[in-house]
């Protein structure tokens, strides 16, 4: 089984920043794609960026130019750095992984994902 154990969120004030932590721990496994979904009240679960095992990077466009994913392959971590943070990026932050990489327009649904983690709650305030 794997486990992954998000970390790093909080309260901000809008245009602040923040950076996010997922480790993952337990059985040995190659994540193909690492991802970060987010879940706003009373709204679904979206999609925020995902990295391959490769490095390489895709984001919504919700978050495109201010957000950057990134992973430490050595740490079994994935990082998202948040920065210019809006009130609209208040959410619940979630880490997946997947063990396949089936394409970008299959990977942003959270179907997808084998793995999950708890969640962080993220709070912009205005």
């Amino acid at each position: 089984q794997v486990q992954l154990v998000e970390s790093g969120g909080g309260l901000v004030q809008a245009g602040g920043s923040l950076r996010l932590s997922c480790a993952a721990s337990g059985r040995t496994f190659n994540s193909a794609a690492m991802a970060w979904f987010r879940q706003a009240p009373g709204k679904e679960r979206e999609f925020v960026a995902c990295i391959t095992s490769g490095a390489g990077t895709y984001y919504a466009d919700s978050v495109k130019g201010r957000f950057a994913i990134s992973r430490d392959n050595a740490k079994n971590t994935v990082y998202l750095q948040m920065n210019s943070l809006k009130p609209e990026d208040t959410a619940v932050y979630y880490c997946a992984a997947s063990q396949l990489w089936l394409g970008i327009a299959t990977m942003r649904r959270l179907t997808k994902y084998d793995y999950w983690g708890q969640g962080t709650q993220v709070t912009v305030s205005s």
